[in-house]
C-alpha cells in the first residue's frame, strides 16, 4: 500500500497520513467505514476515537464487549482478534466527506484488502459504506439497502454476508445493544457456511 499516495490532490493537502487497514489479517470480520476519523488521521488506526463522550471510541468498546479487542491494549495500537478495520478512503479532509471520485481512487486499495483478508462477514459502518459495498458485494438492489432499516440485519452477499451498522457516533444505546446482540448470535452461528466451508 502506498504511504505517499498522491491520487487525490485535495486530500493530500489536508491529511496527516494515509490511513490503511489495521488488524488481524486472518480475520473473519472486516469493518469498513467511510473515511478516517480525526484520531485515525493522527494514529494511523481506522475508527480510532469513534463515538462515546470519553473519546475512547464506541466501536472499540463494542469490539471489547464481543471479545474481539483486548481491553488492556493501548488506544493507538489496539490488539484485535478476528477483526480487520478499514475505510472506503484512506485520507481525511476535516471539513467534508469524500467525493465519489476520491472513493473511486481508493477502491483498488479496499479491493486488495478484501481479497487479502478474505473475510466471511463484511460490516459496512454508515450509509456510504453500505451503499458502496452493497453495489459491489450483494445482489440486492442498492436502493433497497438503507440505514437505520438494515442496522444489525444479515444481508446475503456475493461470497460474503453483510451486517450493516449505523455509525457509532450516531447510534442510540438501544441501537448499539441490538447490533451487539445480533452479532453475538452471528458469532455463535455457522457463519462460515457463507463461503461453503466450515473451517478456514
Amino acid at each position: 500500500m502506498d504511504e505517499e499516495c498522491q491520487n487525490c490532490p485535495a486530500l493530500c493537502e489536508t491529511r496527516s497520513r494515509v490511513v490503511h487497514g489495521y488488524g488481524d489479517v486472518d480475520a473473519d470480520f472486516l469493518f469498513v467505514g467511510e473515511r478516517p476519523t480525526s484520531r485515525a488521521d493522527d494514529t494511523g488506526v481506522p475508527f480510532a476515537g469513534v463515538g462515546g463522550s470519553d473519546g475512547d471510541g464506541g466501536l472499540r468498546r463494542m469490539l471489547e464487549r464481543l471479545g474481539l479487542c483486548d481491553v488492556t491494549s493501548p488506544a493507538e495500537k489496539p490488539a484485535l482478534e478476528n477483526v480487520y478495520l478499514t475505510n472506503l478512503t484512506r485520507c481525511r479532509d476535516p471539513d467534508r466527506r469524500p467525493t465519489d471520485e476520491e472513493i473511486g481512487n481508493c477502491e483498488p486499495y479496499l479491493d486488495a484488502e478484501i481479497r487479502m483478508i478474505n473475510p466471511e462477514i463484511l460490516v459496512p459502518v454508515g450509509e456510504r459504506a453500505l451503499t458502496e459495498l452493497g453495489i459491489e458485494y450483494t445482489t440486492t438492489p442498492v436502493d433497497d439497502l438503507s440505514l437505520p432499516a438494515d442496522h444489525a440485519t444479515r444481508i446475503r452477499g456475493r461470497g460474503f454476508e453483510l451486517v450493516p451498522m449505523i455509525d457509532p457516533q450516531a447510534q442510540t444505546t438501544d441501537q448499539t445493544q441490538v447490533w451487539l446482540e445480533a452479532f453475538v448470535d452471528l458469532m455463535a452461528s455457522d457463519y462460515r457456511q457463507t463461503k461453503g466451508r466450515q473451517e478456514r
